[in-house]
């Protein structure tokens, strides 16, 4: 006698709206997940995303889902980003990365999200959200366009703006494209937040595959006043005696104006 293979349980998907999307969000939650997500995020400090909940949904499930909705117009995106729940606005910025992505997607439709991303930037407030999003939604729309507007939020007040500032050349940086990548790095040398560091300094390192000899001269001209994790996130691929000649050059950090 053979069984049958369970069936999966059928997606309920009245149309690609943020109701259904969130609907099917909460039948994916976990108790266990939740524990895990608090530790992991600092959620509750303002700038990490003040008044943030968590309902505990392995990214998989929700990236698979997102997929799964990806045909979502921009009003109802916005209704997601609109969520106080973290992981709905990750479902809601995975399905602008999907979108943005995508061959088929417009160019009307990919000018859309860039809009919406930008216009909405107060619900995208996290690393993750940035993270998520930025590479494709502004990047790849900035491909072959004029990027001021990365140097206008690269000088914001806003962190997550001038993280968006720099995960955006991402794109760049696989089509072999680093000039804005070094410039926004330039610029956000004397930024005073750890997220800002990280971003920053990884980025040169990935530019500085493409080119190394350029990242070197940016390290001869900058290291001594880089804040740490920025210059070891910069020269995390270097060999061992690079490195150490260029954390030798730093300033103690005192003497290094922060702002």
């Amino acid at each position: 006698m053979t069984t049958k293979k369970k069936s999966k349980p059928a997606l309920k998907r009245p149309g690609a709206t943020a109701a259904g999307f969130a609907e099917n969000l909460m039948s994916l939650r976990s108790a266990a997940e939740l524990k895990k997500i608090q530790r992991y995020f600092k959620s509750g400090a303002g700038e990490y995303g003040e008044g943030d909940e968590f309902i505990g949904v392995r990214m998989g499930q929700l990236f698979s889902l997102a997929k799964e909705f990806q045909d979502m117009s921009p009003s109802e995106i916005e209704r997601l980003l609109e969520s106080p729940i973290h992981e709905v606005r990750v479902g809601a910025v995975s399905i602008m990365d999907f979108q943005a992505r995508n061959k088929k997607t417009s160019a009307e439709r990919k000018k859309e999200l860039f809009d919406l991303y930008l216009r909405r930037h107060d619900r995208i407030n996290n690393w993750d959200l940035v993270d998520r999003s930025a590479p494709y939604v502004i990047g790849g729309y900035l491909s072959d366009k004029p990027r001021k507007i990365l140097y206008k939020l690269a000088r914001s007040q806003n962190v997550w703006e001038r993280r968006t500032a720099i995960v955006s050349t991402w794109y760049f940086i696989r089509q072999g494209d680093i000039d804005d990548t070094f410039q926004l790095a330039e610029v956000l040398l004397s930024d005073g937040h750890d997220l800002i560091h990280k971003a920053a300094g990884g980025w040169l390192r990935e530019a500085g595959k493409h080119d190394r000899q350029r990242l070197l001269d940016f390290l001869d001209e900058h290291a001594a006043q880089m804040p740490r994790t920025f210059l070891r996130y910069a020269i995390e691929h270097l060999d061992k005696k690079t490195r150490d000649y260029y954390l030798g050059l730093r300033k103690p950090e005192k003497q290094i104006r922060r702002k």
